[in-house]
This record gives C-alpha cells, structure tokens and sequence, in this order.
C-alpha cells in the first residue's frame, strides 16, 4: 500500500484468495484464476469506535459475522490489477468510515412562523369556500 494513505492497513490483517473469473480473457478465463477475493479483519485494524460503526454501515451485505469484510475484484485481466483494484476500494471504504457525519442540530419554528402558516391556510381555505356551490336553504 503506498504511504499517502491516511490509515495504514497492516498485512496481517488481509488474506487474499485467487478465484476462477468471468469477463474478458478470452480462452484464459478457462485456464486462470485471475478474480482475487480480498479478506480483511477489521478487529486487527484497531478502528476507533465511531469508524467501526460507520465500517459496518457502509460494507453492509460485504462484512461477514465474523468482522471481515469480503471485496471481490474480476474486472481486470491480470491478478495484479485485481489485486490493487480491491486493495483500493477496501482502502476507499475505510477512508470513509473515518469521515464523521456532521451532527444535526435539532430545530423547532418560531410561534410567529407557526402563526403566519396557520394565518396562510386560513387564507387559502377562505378562497376555496367562495368556490363552493350556494346553499339553498
């Protein structure tokens, strides 16, 4: 992993398993494992505890029961370019898990908002009952 990541991701805690791939490649698709299946312990990343809720928020269906989260990358021909492409989006995944959602401050509207809508529906209720058929009583 290049160092400009902003959360090292140790190599202990990644287990990658070659898998026979659909996609291009022609004849070699047959031949190949070229697919990587990336596994990785997130107990073995020390996430904060705000980082791991959000991980587990974000991976969804991708994180097991276990705490590992599985990324299966086949787009690419060649191992080595599947190999970096799910390296890239475990690192992207957990990058955003460590973005804090800004916190929402709860607001109420004010009496006179309250009574200026109040004084609108009034106002369009008085239009629609001029609209109405006359009684005749």
């Amino acid at each position: 992993m290049p160092s400009s990541d902003p959360f090292p991701i140790p190599d202990d805690a990644l287990e990658e398993k070659f898998i026979a791939s659909s996609g291009p490649g022609g004849q070699n698709v047959n031949k190949v494992a070229t697919a990587v299946q990336l596994r990785c312990d997130v107990f073995k990343l020390g996430l904060a505890p705000y980082a791991y809720a959000r991980l587990r928020e974000l991976a969804g269906s991708r994180m097991t029961g276990d705490g590992e989260i599985v990324i299966t990358a086949r787009t690419h021909r060649t191992q080595d370019m599947n190999r970096e492409e799910a390296r890239a989006r475990l690192a992207e995944l957990i990058a955003k898990a460590h973005i804090r959602q800004a916190r929402r401050v709860k607001t109420k509207p004010s009496r006179s908002a309250k009574a200026k809508r109040v004084d609108t529906k009034k106002g369009r209720g008085a239009v629609k009952a001029t609209r109405a058929k006359p009684q005749l009583d």
